[in-house]
């Protein structure tokens, strides 16, 4: 157990994803400045109206993009292990708590599972004719590489970082992926319709 500084905010961050922060408000340039200066990670926590989430992200600046007069900042961050919240602390102008590690249990992937997901990725790069690069096979916690690629909401992808089992993420993600094609190609359908002859036939 150990007292980390939090930065509640309404996104996600899974293990190994690295995402762009706007640091603005004081507290957490303070926050983030101290990170910097002594080499330490902070807590990214998914927050709402419903509050603070159990379960969140220690993260770590990777690079530093802009400093601004003002004191504001534009840094990149990579989330690292999981962490569960134990008890919310005080005593700090930004949010801190004790935490303790999340253990994730010893449950693989199916392997049919896993290449029906890492099929659906392929098909959801060609659909959208993005440049994602597919993680490699037999890398660690593969669900949250792949995951992490795609912009899924926080509420989602909260579900996903919670799960304490491989076989269990890597499942759910599959049929997460299997939905957004569907979507996907049904769209590019209506549109290409539209495209057609200004209308859309609801009989298909």
């Amino acid at each position: 157990m150990s007292e980390l500084g939090l930065f509640p905010l309404g996104i996600v961050l899974f293990p190994q994803e690295q995402i762009p922060l706007h640091i603005f408000e004081d507290r957490y340039q303070e926050l983030i400045g101290e990170c910097l200066d002594e080499n330490r990670e902070f807590g990214l926590v998914f927050a709402d109206e419903d509050g603070l989430r159990e379960i969140g992200t220690r993260a770590a600046v990777t690079e530093v993009l802009d400093r601004f007069d003002d004191g504001r900042l534009n840094v990149v961050v990579q989330g690292r292990e999981r962490f569960r919240l134990l008890e919310l602390t005080g005593g700090r102008s930004f949010q801190t708590g004790l935490v303790e590690s999340v253990e994730e249990a010893p449950d693989p992937a199916d392997p049919a599972d896993l290449e029906r997901a890492l099929e659906l990725f392929r098909k959801l790069v060609e659909l959208t004719g993005s440049d994602v690069e597919e993680p490699e096979a037999g890398s660690d916690e593969l669900s949250f590489q792949l995951a992490g690629r795609f912009d899924f909401a926080p509420e989602l992808k909260q579900k996903l970082l919670q799960l304490t089992s491989e076989r269990e993420r890597v499942k759910q993600l599959a049929d997460l992926l299997e939905g957004a094609a569907a979507t996907v190609a049904q769209e590019q359908e209506i549109a290409g319709r539209a495209a057609t002859n200004g209308k859309v036939d609801p009989r298909g």
